[in-house]
């Protein structure tokens, strides 16, 4: 009972957290993540104890699947080279630079724990960085460039982590074993990825070839996919989180949507929102959580004289040293770019300083460095406690809230003017895509419609293409580049939808009247309302493009 208490009470919040996000200036994953802190920071308030494995497995799977499935695919192939750099290249580097730093500026940490959760702190966190960072004054090539280095980061810092702390359990280090470890991790992964793929695929055609399946069942199986993928990586020793990335890139782009009933899309998109927002929300609810205890349990080795401002001290500190060190590594790698591209008589797109000190300052760290530094062993294999674990602990949780305020408070005053004021370039694209579609329905309209027959029939033909035609003219016209031709199309547009809400909202009136006086049921009433709020959200979703 308990447990079933805390999580309603964990919901309530993340849902009571979207409504005062209107009202506070903060960016959601800092407003959770202080309502967290603000219910347990009683002595008698909420608190939880994480499993790391059990908080990784619920959490992490549909977030990065998520992320991964609705991540442009298309961008993230053409700038693979930034992204990997930083992926793979910065994670390196971080562990070697943060971990020397670390040992110098708190020496009671031994250097392998320090490595360790420098590789812990290495991934930068995907749901925050797309809750963090803003669409609208970050330019997009960056953008792009964050959510696959997001994506994909989190495996060979979780790795490298795994190996730091095996050496400081073990006392040894192998380069050659960790390179090759840390290759079958990555490959495993991916092809973990690709099999959880084609085994829902196959579940999904199984349910179509049955008959009479239920949407609800098709739905089930999509949400079971990256779960299924990181539980296959994981048991073969490989990375589950690879894993879950793979298939959320893959899903978009393979054909097992076509399994898929046309009603079983629709509520695996609505119900995947919604669960994406309710993980999301409790993810940093269950972050701030931990915080209160973290903070009263403050080790010995960061205060000498001050409880509270040395230790606050030194995690400011890293978490500057972090960013310094993720600027240098940007800066190397477009300096690079540049002297590539020279050579290979290209044009070069170096990135100016601003917009790679908003590079540096968007990679948060998040929920997988939580769950990670949570998971480090109590003790050494001869029963002694693990070296430094409290400390390193208490620096992890610093660090995530830290970077994440001080890309709250930073970024957009960084950002502001980065991206120059017109039309965006997705919006082009999409506006262009829109007229060549209806264009080829046009075309294919008109050429039924003259094989229609002849006489009667002829007429019905021609009467209903010239009434589909003249809707897909109008779409043409919004997406006109001359302003008057879409500033009359789009009037036109908007007369029209005020007049068929109006419609909708006098259907409603009359169902729920019918219902009223028992003309109807409630079955047929819900059957009815289903039909018009799906008809009114795909009115909203015109009226959102325009």
């Amino acid at each position: 009972m308990d447990v079933a208490v805390f999580i309603l009470v964990v919901l309530a919040f993340v849902a009571l957290s979207g409504a005062l996000v209107r009202l506070v200036r903060l960016p959601l994953p800092v407003l959770q993540i202080a309502i967290g802190a603000a219910l347990a920071w009683p002595a008698k308030g909420l608190h939880v104890e994480i499993d790391p494995e059990l908080f990784l497995l619920v959490f992490i799977p549909p977030l990065l699947f998520g992320d991964a499935f609705a991540a442009p695919k298309r961008e993230l192939i053409e700038l693979r080279g930034p992204i990997l750099d930083l992926a793979i290249g910065l994670v390196f580097f971080t562990i070697v630079g943060f971990g020397y730093a670390l040992h110098w500026l708190v020496p009671s940490i031994p250097l392998v724990v320090a490595f360790a959760l420098a590789a812990v702190l290495s991934p930068t966190d995907a749901v925050a960085v797309s809750s963090i960072v803003d669409r609208n004054v970050v330019p997009a090539r960056l953008m792009h460039i964050l959510e696959g280095e997001s994506l994909l980061n989190d495996a060979s810092g979780l790795v490298m982590f795994r190996f730091a702390v095996a050496a400081a359990l073990t006392g040894s280090f192998s380069l050659a074993a960790a390179s090759l470890t840390f290759l079958y991790a990555v490959a495993a992964g991916i092809l973990a990825g690709i099999a959880a793929l084609f085994i829902a695929a196959k579940a999904l055609q199984i349910l179509g070839r049955i008959g009479g399946a239920p949407a609800e069942a098709q739905v089930l199986v999509m949400i079971l996919l990256p779960f299924v993928a990181y539980l296959i990586a994981e048991h073969v020793g490989a990375s589950g989180i690879l894993a879950a990335v793979t298939a959320g890139l893959l899903t978009g782009t393979s054909s097992i949507f076509r399994y898929l009933a046309v009603s079983a899309r629709i509520q695996a998109m609505s119900l995947w929102s919604t669960l994406t927002f309710v993980f999301n929300g409790a993810l940093f609810i269950l972050l701030g959580l931990q915080l209160p205890d973290i903070i009263r349990r403050v080790p010995p080795e960061l205060t000498s004289r001050h409880w509270l401002f040395e230790p606050a001290l030194t995690v400011l500190l890293l978490t500057l040293c972090l960013i310094g060190l993720r600027f240098l590594w940007i800066w190397i790698g477009d300096m690079a770019a540049v002297i590539a591209a020279r050579l290979g008589k290209c044009k070069a797109e170096p990135f100016g300083f601003r917009v790679r000190l908003a590079g540096s300052v968007a990679g948060v760290r998040g929920a997988i460095t939580l769950a990670g530094i949570l998971s480090l062993p109590f003790a050494l294999q001869d029963g002694s406690p693990f070296p430094a674990r409290d400390v390193v602990i208490f620096l992890a949780a610093g660090v995530i809230v830290c970077s994440l305020l001080i890309a709250s408070l930073a970024l957009p005053r960084i950002a502001r003017g980065l991206v120059e004021p017109g039309e965006d370039p997705g919006a082009a694209e999409e506006r262009r895509a829109r007229v060549g579609a209806a264009n080829a329905a046009i075309v294919r309209i008109e050429s039924l419609a003259s094989e229609g027959g002849e006489g009667e029939a002829a007429e019905a033909w021609l009467a209903v293409a010239d009434s589909i035609v003249a809707g897909y003219r109008r779409r043409i016209a919004a997406s006109d580049e001359a302003d008057e031709a879409r500033a009359e199309a789009r009037e036109a547009g908007r007369l029209e939808l005020e007049l068929r809400h109006a419609g909708l909202e006098a259907e409603r009136a009359a169902v729920r009247a019918m219902f009223r006086s028992r003309e109807i049921n409630d079955h047929t009433m819900r059957a009815l309302f289903s039909e018009i709020t799906l008809t009114e959200a795909l009115l909203k979703s015109r009226q959102g493009r325009k």
